[in-house]
């Protein structure tokens, strides 16, 4: 991710409270970072923003219930 410099984190909603099952994204204008927190140093994986949202889109047709209000 290019921008900004230092993104700020989200952790999942449906994450386990337990730790271990945990992960993150970062908005940065086209692109979104993911990583796990369980290992924040080992990086985070970079995807374009429409490619975030297809991938949104097919996680909740998969199980509808599921999605965020808005």
């Amino acid at each position: 991710m290019t921008a900004p410099e230092s993104p700020i984190w989200f952790k999942s909603s449906y994450s386990s409270s337990n730790g271990g099952e945990c992960v993150e994204i970062a908005f940065a204008g086209p692109a979104v970072g993911v990583r796990d927190t369980k290992d924040r140093a080992a990086g985070h994986l970079t995807v374009s923003s429409p490619a975030w949202d297809a991938f949104l889109g097919h996680a909740l047709s998969r199980n509808p219930c599921t999605a965020p209000s808005t």
